[in-house]
Parts: C-alpha cells; structure tokens; sequence
C-alpha cells in the first residue's frame, strides 16, 4: 500500500473529465500525446498519472490539480472511514486502509458510498423517531410474510409431501367427498355445506363443539374443497406449520400470523395440486393454465400461484413469478421467483398488459416485456373474479398475472409460433420511481434518483425531463 501512497492514481477521474469533454480515449490520447491503450490503463487504474501528463490534462482540459491527492482525498478519506466504522460494515472486515485505497485510487465509487450511507443514516433515524413518537407501526407485516415466503424461494418440501399423502388417500373418489370422508373417519368432523344466512358472511367455519366443518353454498366447487383442504391442513399440518414459521425470524406477531397464514393455504394447494401429479401435467399440457384447472379441478389464480412453488430439487417447473393486481393498480399478492425484480412498494408500469386484460375479461393477454437492464420476459394476464354468492352478490375483479424469463418461455403452450428472440418487446419498467425511462409518455411520476429538469420553452410527451448527472 505504501507504493500505491507515493503513486497517483486518478483512473475515474480521468474517465469523468474524458466523458465530459464528450471525447473517446483515441481522442483525449490524440490531445495528451499519448496512446489510446495507455489511457485505458490509466482510467482502469493500472497506471499512475505522471506529473507531465497533470500538466497536459491541466493545459488542454483545465484539470484542477491542487485537487488531487490533498483535502479532497482527506476529507473524503474520513467520511468514508466513519461510514465503516459503523457495525453495519462489521462482518465485511473492512479497514482504515481500504478507506484509503478508495478514496484515493476510485473516488467516484467513494463518494457514492458515503452518499448511500448518508441516506441510510437518515432513513434509520427518520425511522428510528417515527417509533419513539409511537405515531404507527413501522415494520411492515405484509412484507415480512412476503420475505419469509421469498427466502424459502415460496417452496417447502414436507408440506408438499403431506399433501401428496392425503391426495393419494382419496381412493378415487372425487377430492372434496374425499376430504370430507377423512375429516369424518380421522378428526370426527362432520362437513356440512350450509346457506348464506346460516354462514353469516363467513366461507368456512370450524365448531369443534358440535363437531363439525360448515363451507358456503356461495362458494364454487373449486373454492369449495380449497377451504376444506385448509382446514385440513390446519388441523393435520399445524405443528409443522408451527416449525416452520418459528424458525424465522419476524419483527412482529402480525407479520408471523401472516407468514403462517400463507403456509397454511400453501398446505391447502398441496392438497388439491400434489406436487408430482401437478408437474407431470402441467409439462403434458404445455402449462396450460386453464387445461391444468379443468384437469384439477382448480381456478386459473389457484393454477398460477401454485405454478410459481414447482421447485422441487431435481423435480422443477418453468420458474414463474407472480403478481396480482386490481383496478387501481394496487399489488394484492406478488412472487418474483428469484427472476424478476418487482418493487417493494407502488403499482405496476401501465405499459404492461395487467391493464389490458382488465379491459379483456376472461381473455388470455401475452406479452414480451424488456426492463431497462435489458432482461427479457414473457407474461401471461387475465382477470379473474373473486367473491360469492349469485347475482347482486359483492365482487371483486382482479389480474392474475404469471411469467418466465424469455429463454424458458419456448415450453409454454402461449408462446407456441412466437418467434421470442425477433418479437418486439415492449420498454416497461418496475415502478415509475424507479424507472428512468426519459422517453416514456405514460410515466406518473418522475425517478427518485433524478434531478428534474424544467423548460418553459420547449414541451415532450413525456411529463417530466430529468437529468443523469
């Protein structure tokens, strides 16, 4: 390191002052007298700056010298010191020395670190006073139960193979008299299929008093045998319920409750879609999602959700991910599947078809999307209605949406004849904060890492310019 000291390194500086200039390193080389590979290695650090070429650099681009190496690399040498004395930085061992070889060998990547720890900082103490002050819950019991189901990557084996178990238990009968025999025959619970009135707004009900299990009339066949197959989940699997989700770690009771709910109904899919059946079907039907329900006896969302866990070691499905989305854009349920990078909070780009298929009910929208990385995905949309009951009886219409990366997107029965690699994609983003898009007419709201830039002189058809720098 003390060679490094004696050196001058400048390498994001130069590629700064050169990307400025508008200039490519054959020109700045051509100005400096220099090769263009040299500067190469000057701008990847593999080089030290002389003091002849700080004098060129000085003379053609106006180049500060009295900046570097002094109270700029001091001062910057200090603030990213404090920054990593902090325990957050504690497992990463990292050094007063490496502050230094930041700050003076790439003082770009210095700069922005302690601009990320200065925001951090403020958002733990905006956080931290928000608490104190006791003016509302700061965790979030949604996000928790959505981590606890991300981190298992929305795939938990012993459920599957206790669902499996009681599937193949049903003798061939049909799966809710099945269910409904074994609740009789192992926990002495009668089921019994009872009118709205007598339900009093509730789909399904446990009275261990009078021993039995009351499901809606209003319900569906579907919906019907998956809250029975939940209650017997909950009775059966509750201990292993129980393991699982105690073994996170939560931040709150509402966001464990949560957690043990979702399990709970992933417990119930198990049930009504065995893990081995259900993948050897869904690669036979070309995952066919309304073929797969009507093998299964299932509603397409229950079709979707459950394609998104077939993550079976040695045993795996297309990896999906999942979002569901109602009228006002509001995220109901979400998935990303380890492959694509939904946001925590806010709707969905209104460039994609979420928004179409709500016009197309009941109608199969496909589409190919790209992201601003440049990571290609093909989505399949259609609305879906919740709710019970006959006419006059509250609804509530959705969008289910699934989707791969474009690479698997060939084994799905939709993509059938699309040629993927030509087809056009449409630009979408994760959420208008996030994007940074400058061309985009449907944007709501301007990126939060952008400058806004205003121009009474001039009018887009995007609503808001914004700068890069």
């Amino acid at each position: 390191m003390a060679d490094r000291k004696r050196k001058l390194f400048l390498g994001p500086q130069l590629r700064r002052l050169r990307r400025e200039a508008g200039q490519t390193q054959a020109e700045m080389a051509a100005d400096l007298g220099i090769s263009p590979s040299y500067v190469n290695l000057i701008e990847r650090n593999q080089r030290p700056v002389s003091a002849e070429l700080l004098v060129g650099l000085a003379r053609t681009y106006g180049f500060d010298i009295s900046r570097m190496g002094g109270a700029d690399t001091d001062a910057l040498f200090a603030e990213l010191s404090r920054a990593f004395a902090d325990p957050i930085f504690e497992d990463a061992g990292v050094s007063r020395e490496d502050a230094f070889e930041v700050a003076a060998g790439n003082p770009v990547l210095g700069a922005a670190v302690v601009s990320l720890y200065r925001a951090w900082r403020a958002a733990e103490e905006e956080l931290n006073a928000t608490r104190v002050a006791g003016n509302r819950a700061t965790e979030d019991p949604v996000e928790e139960a959505r981590t606890f189901l991300h981190a298992h990557r929305n795939h938990f084996e012993e459920i599957d193979q206790a669902g499996e178990r009681v599937f193949a238990d049903r003798a061939g009968a049909a799966l809710f008299d099945a269910l409904a025999a074994r609740c009789e025959r192992k926990h002495r619970l009668r089921v019994r299929v009872l009118p709205a009135e007598i339900m009093a707004g509730a789909w399904r009900r446990l009275n261990k008093h009078a021993g039995e299990i009351a499901i809606s009339e209003t319900l569906d066949h579907a919906s019907r045998t998956f809250n029975l197959a939940l209650q017997l989940a909950l009775i059966e699997e509750g201990a292993a319920l129980d393991r699982i989700v105690n073994a996170f770690k939560f931040e709150t009771d509402a966001g464990r409750r949560l957690a043990r709910s979702a399990l709970a109904n992933y417990a119930a899919a198990a049930i009504m879609l065995p893990y081995g059946a259900f993948l050897k079907a869904a690669e036979e039907l070309s995952y066919d999602i309304e073929a797969l329900g009507r093998r299964f006896g299932a509603s397409f969302e229950q079709i979707a959700h459950r394609l998104t866990t077939l993550r079976r070691d040695g045993a795996e499905g297309v990896p999906f991910f999942f979002l569901r989305v109602d009228a006002a854009g509001n995220v109901s349920k979400r998935f990303t599947g380890d492959i694509f990078p939904f946001a925590r909070y806010g709707g969905s780009c209104p460039l994609w078809t979420v928004h179409e298929a709500m016009r197309t009910p009941r109608r199969i929208v496909t589409q190919v999307i790209e992201l601003p990385d440049q990571s290609r995905y093909f989505s399949i949309a259609r609305s879906v209605m919740s709710g019970a009951g006959g006419y006059g009886a509250p609804h509530v219409e959705r969008v289910v949406v699934v989707g791969c990366a474009v690479k698997d997107a060939h084994r799905l029965v939709y993509a059938k004849g699309v040629d993927l690699e030509a087809a056009q994609a449409t630009p979408v983003g994760v959420a208008c904060r996030l994007c940074e898009r400058p061309d985009c007419a449907a944007r709501a709201y301007p990126p939060i890492r952008r400058r806004l830039v205003f121009d009474e002189h001039r009018r887009l058809a995007a609503p808001f310019s914004f700068a890069f720098d």
